[in-house]
């Protein structure tokens, strides 16, 4: 079977796109599909897969999720599995939209996911805003890479996250090399988590690595973005709120792919502003 596919990334966090609007192409799209579609030698490469279906073309209970929406970012991790939100990956799915003609461009777009509905809208700078929705602090732990332990932050945005400060991001694993998947505590993160680790360069501005589970290290992470930048505002007790935020706090967020702007609004929402980019479409029989 040949079927069509699109290729795009946000701070070089690259996907696959399959236009599926109907759910017709790929049914349950299944896990040896997404890893042959991501293999980096094999396949198209990517961080992920996007399954772009309307939403009412999914089982009752996937729809109830995206309630609100017409399209549903059906995401899938490298390996196959499921993750319930993917922060660059929800701009590059309406950067299609808009492309394809499928929404208004100068509306704001609901997108369903796993996570619930996230709203896009075009940014002054060209870039797209998405309102990821209220974060959720939930304790400190710790996390272990190359046999060093570093205390950490545990961050919901969706998906989990465990968020280090450390002194220097080249020095871990040497400089241009990748992290190993790192050790955390699995009773904490019983389906695996992103690691995030970060150093400060300046007053509400940050650099960080990720490793994403089921991905490997990225270049880049949307709600791991996300993620540091409520941890960063909580330690430096920028405009704390009293309930663990730091509402109307914002970051400039450095990762090896680029740059995001993460802002906490004063209702306690985070907005995360950045570019999408598609390069490529095709046909495939992966």
């Amino acid at each position: 079977m040949t079927y069509p596919f699109l290729k795009g990334h946000g701070t070089e966090n690259d996907f696959v796109l399959l236009p599926d609007h109907d759910g017709s192409v790929h049914g349950d799209l299944d896990e040896a599909r997404v890893r042959a579609l991501c293999h980096r030698r094999a396949g198209i490469g990517g961080d992920g897969v996007l399954r772009v279906i309307r939403t009412a073309a999914l089982p009752a209970d996937l729809a109830a999720l995206g309630e609100g929406s017409e399209w549903f970012m059906d995401y899938r991790n490298a390996d196959g599995s499921i993750s319930e939100m993917c922060g660059n990956g929800v701009r590059v799915f309406a950067l299609h939209l808009i492309d394809e003609g499928l929404v208004d461009p100068d509306a704001p777009i609901p997108v369903g996911s796993r996570d619930g509905v996230k709203v896009v809208t075009r940014a002054a700078d060209g870039g797209l805003t998405v309102d990821m929705g209220s974060p959720r602090l939930l304790g400190h732990t710790e996390v272990t890479v190359d046999g060093r332990t570093w205390p950490a932050r545990h961050v919901d945005m969706g998906n989990p996250h465990a968020v280090a400060f450390v002194d220097s991001l080249d020095s871990i694993g040497g400089a241009g090399t990748l992290l190993e998947p790192p050790g955390h505590d699995a009773a904490v993160y019983p389906d695996g988590v992103n690691v995030e680790l970060v150093v400060r360069r300046g007053p509400r501005h940050v650099a960080m690595r990720v490793h994403e589970r089921g991905s490997g290290e990225t270049r880049s992470c949307g709600t791991g973005a996300c993620a540091v930048m409520v941890a960063a505002a909580e330690a430096d007790g920028a405009g704390s709120d009293g309930a663990g935020s730091a509402a109307g706090a914002a970051y400039r967020v450095d990762l090896p792919g680029g740059t995001l702007m993460i802002e906490l609004s004063a209702e306690g929402r985070v907005l995360m502003t950045g570019p999408a980019v598609i390069v490529a479409r095709g046909t495939t029989d992966l």
